[in-house]
């Protein structure tokens, strides 16, 4: 997967509000929500492998923050959840196109929602035949280090250190091109942000650089208390951070209404916190929603 500006490893996203997209004829018609409490149930899309949003356990079960939203979400719309989780593709463009509005060409179908979508507004009026908005969080990046490095010292002195990213990430591309690229030789690339993690905290790797709810999640519980994050600022970091929200079919705008509308209730009575609370991580409020 490329490291270009919407994929979901390369998130960088600005201020957004609202729901907002093309209106052009999507090429699945989606399910209004009278439809949709005919059927019971809403069809969910959430990222595979990408604790701690969505991810399954060892027993097969799909859980994370996203799947405990959808399925906080499903009931507030009186249906049950049920969830389809999938690869990401090249682009989140495509994911869009794979899982909202067209379906995959292989196999299963288009979902009516899907979850951790980018609210930028320069990029939903760039996707065609869905919308996007009801941001719930904000998403950005930290730096972890183990007893071998300091955290807050200037990147370049971690020459020699052993550093983790996931391949074709941000991170990665930060860590192997910033500072006139002195670090690069010493960058192992993994799978997930969450792989990265994991080798720091087995001791393979000195300093792990992911997404903060990716760190958050790792360390939680003081999971593990050698392992320190990074307080001061991340120098030339191209992406500031980024809102994440939610993504339906153009022709759904009853369900991206009600949906919007629930998740402002469960941001104003705590229930989002809570969620995010569970899996270790601080939920940030999107700035350009609630």
């Amino acid at each position: 997967m490329t490291a270009e500006p919407w994929s979901r490893r390369g998130l960088l996203a600005g201020l957004a509000a609202g729901w907002s997209g093309l209106a052009l004829a999507p090429s699945a018609r989606a399910r209004p929500l009278d439809t949709l409490a005919a059927g019971g149930t809403l069809s969910i899309a959430v990222y595979r492998d990408f604790a701690p949003w969505s991810w399954r356990d060892a027993a097969g079960t799909l859980k994370g923050i996203d799947v405990d939203l959808g399925q906080a979400l499903a009931a507030a719309l009186g249906l049950k959840a049920q969830f389809t989780d999938f690869l990401a593709d090249e682009s989140v463009d495509d994911d869009l196109r794979n899982m909202v509005w067209r379906g995959p060409l292989i196999g299963g179908s288009a979902a009516d929602l899907m979850m951790h979508v980018p609210t930028d507004r320069r990029f939903a009026l760039q996707v065609e035949r869905c919308v996007i908005g009801a941001a719930y969080a904000r998403e950005s990046f930290a730096i972890a280090c183990g007893p071998g490095a300091d955290c807050e010292l200037p990147p370049p002195q971690w020459a020699g250190k052993r550093l983790a990213a996931e391949l074709d990430s941000i991170p990665d591309i930060w860590l192997s091109g910033s500072f006139g690229g002195v670090l690069r030789a010493q960058v192992s690339h993994h799978l997930t942000g969450a792989a990265a993690m994991a080798a720091l905290i087995e001791g393979k790797a000195d300093v792990a650089m992911a997404s903060r709810a990716q760190v958050e999640h790792a360390l939680a519980g003081n999971a593990a208390p050698h392992i320190k994050r990074r307080v001061g600022p991340i120098p030339a970091l191209p992406s500031p951070g980024w809102d994440v929200g939610l993504a339906v079919k153009d022709d759904s705008r009853d369900l991206a209404d009600a949906l919007e509308a629930a998740i402002e209730r469960m941001a104003g009575d705590g229930r989002l916190d809570r969620i995010f609370a569970a899996h270790g991580v601080t939920r940030v409020a999107p700035l350009g929603s609630v």
